[in-house]
């Protein structure tokens, strides 16, 4: 078993690997994480782990407000995450890799990391002044048939794209450049689609990549159905252009 310890990032939506993730840092806890982060040397990878909330909010109160006016602000590294952190959020979360980390005047951040490979929460460090875990690192299995259920998902994929840019009135630019690796499409179509968060965390914790696709084959039929019984739908950035893991 490969274990890590690294800074934990916590968040109310799924980080998967090989996909962006723009972040807009101003909480004194992760701007702290990444002071630290920038002390790793240009040529290493500057790493932490991003894990959904299961429970817990991802901005702690820093001020009184609604529902409870006189609230006492949270403070501290587990702020808004209970007295066990562990139990806050989901086992499966996945390592991020921020290629740029630029502070702002105003000590906030702007950083754009990439997920890069799936990880098991073992553990749950409160004591500093952010977050940080014990992680197991997860390998991509493929599973059976993953190759032809990819060409599967690809094919429903598409369709369940047409679907939406019918039903947004809007004309379709992307299908030609899509990957063909099966666990890169598993990856791709499970960040791609419009669904709610337990779904996207059940998608990232799938044995190995012939579940997922599986799953999201599924998925897809469903939901292209629904499109086509319901066209009227919240708006999409799936029909704007090509989706891209870069």
């Amino acid at each position: 078993m490969t274990t890590v310890r690294l800074p934990l990032f916590p968040l109310n939506s799924v980080l998967f690997p090989g996909l962006v993730l723009p972040l807009n840092i101003f909480e004194e806890r992760y701007r702290a994480m990444m002071r630290e982060l920038l002390k790793t040397p240009e040529d290493e990878p500057r790493r932490f782990a991003v894990v959904t909330i299961r429970d817990g909010h991802e901005v702690a109160l820093s001020a009184p407000g609604m529902p409870d006016p006189t609230a006492v602000p949270e403070r501290g590294a587990a702020a808004g995450f209970g007295a066990d952190p562990l139990k806050a959020f989901h086992g499966i979360g996945c390592i991020a890799d921020a290629a740029t980390v630029r502070e702002r005047a105003d000590g906030t951040f702007e950083v754009l990391a990439t997920g890069t490979t799936r990880v098991r929460l073992l553990s749950v460090d409160a004591s500093g002044p952010f977050l940080t875990a014990e992680l197991e690192e997860l390998p991509e299995e493929p599973g059976d048939e993953a190759g032809a259920l990819a060409e599967g998902v690809l094919r429903a994929f598409r369709q369940y794209q047409k679907r939406l840019a019918g039903a947004r009135e809007r004309s379709l630019t992307t299908g030609a450049d899509l990957p063909d690796e099966p666990s890169v499409v598993s990856y791709l179509v499970a960040a791609a689609m419009m669904l709610d968060t337990p779904t996207k965390q059940r998608l990232l914790q799938a044995p190995d990549t012939a579940s997922r696709l599986r799953d999201e084959l599924k998925l897809l039929r469903s939901e292209t159905a629904i499109i086509r019984s319901l066209p009227s739908l919240p708006a999409s950035e799936l029909t704007r252009g090509p989706t891209s893991l870069n």
